[in-house]
């Protein structure tokens, strides 16, 4: 793994895993779905360039996590673009938006008082940006293709 492979998130299958057709490697994506996933995979609407999208709204910390993914069967690879997009305040004065590979944790804290009586900070919310991408990414990995991250689809 090169230089430019650890800034994009490029990662590459294990040698010996046999490569699945383009149609499984879709159908793995879309069956991430669950009750108990944070985010939702779904087919891509024609102006996100896009074969899938992979979408994630955080609204307790005011976050929402975009991957787009396009199945590239010639080369077997999957090129995934992450952007993500944080709004600070309810006025979204200071909203923020970022692309390419960035994980990111979330957390919300709360002073509570001990058993001692002194006043500790607790942590009372954690969400890590990798809970969404790290399931996308061992499915094609998985299955033999090459995750690819990019900055423009």
């Amino acid at each position: 793994m090169g230089f430019f492979d650890k800034l994009t998130g490029t990662r590459y299958p294990d040698s010996g895993v046999a490569p699945l057709p383009a149609t499984e490697v879709r159908a793995a994506l879309l069956a991430l779905n669950g009750p108990d996933v944070p985010y939702r995979v779904r087919n891509a609407l024609p102006a996100e360039k896009a074969d899938l999208v992979a979408e994630c709204r955080i609204g307790r910390v005011g976050v929402a996590l975009k991957t787009r993914m396009r199945l590239i069967p010639e080369n077997r690879e999957v090129r995934f673009l992450d952007e993500r997009w944080e709004n600070r305040s309810s006025d979204h004065a200071d909203a923020q938006y970022g692309r390419g590979h960035a994980p990111a944790v979330y957390r919300q804290w709360e002073t509570k008082q001990g058993p001692d009586g002194r006043r500790r900070k607790v942590e009372t919310f954690r969400f890590d940006t990798r809970e969404m991408t790290d399931p996308l990414r061992i499915v094609v990995l998985g299955a033999g293709w090459t995750c690819r991250g990019v900055f423009k689809l």
